[in-house]
């Protein structure tokens, strides 16, 4: 039986590393929501449209890759931002089976009016840390992935 509000954590889910990790990307992920306000982004819809900003077109399969995402999360990624007109997916000319997708116009204007907000959210993140712990964190996170 788990303790309740008013008993100690005995089994220690409160320092357990997935407890920890899940609050802090629900966290993350509310603060990034209100930052880019109107724009109704999802931190996975925004990275794919930053790598497609920063690389150009790429094959579907090589963003998933890129953005760190399964093939079923970037399909929906795509699928969502192509319905609201931010890329366009295209037959590879070079191979028919592959499907390459390119930010639209819109989806540069969407994404212009979002990035300062979007890169601004680690500063909010990391507010309660120091310069030192901040820099310790990152270099920790990315040994952990």
């Amino acid at each position: 039986m788990l303790a309740s509000a008013n008993e100690p954590n005995i089994i220690g889910l409160d320092d357990q590393l997935i407890h920890l990790l899940r609050r802090a990307h629900q966290r993350a992920s509310a603060v990034f929501t209100t930052a880019v306000g109107e724009q109704q982004l999802t931190p996975a819809q925004f990275f794919a449209m930053a790598r497609l900003s920063e690389l150009g077109p790429l094959s579907q399969n090589r963003l998933g890759r890129l953005a760190a995402m399964d093939p079923a999360t970037i399909q929906g990624v795509i699928r969502r931002l192509g319905q609201r007109g931010i890329i366009e997916r295209s037959s590879d000319p070079g191979d028919k089976r592959r499907t390459v997708v390119r930010l639209t116009p819109q989806g540069e204007a969407v994404l212009e009016k979002v990035l300062a907000a979007a890169l601004n959210v680690n500063e909010s993140l990391l507010k309660p840390l120091s310069q030192q712990e901040r820099e310790q964190f990152i270099t920790l996170l990315k040994r952990l992935i």
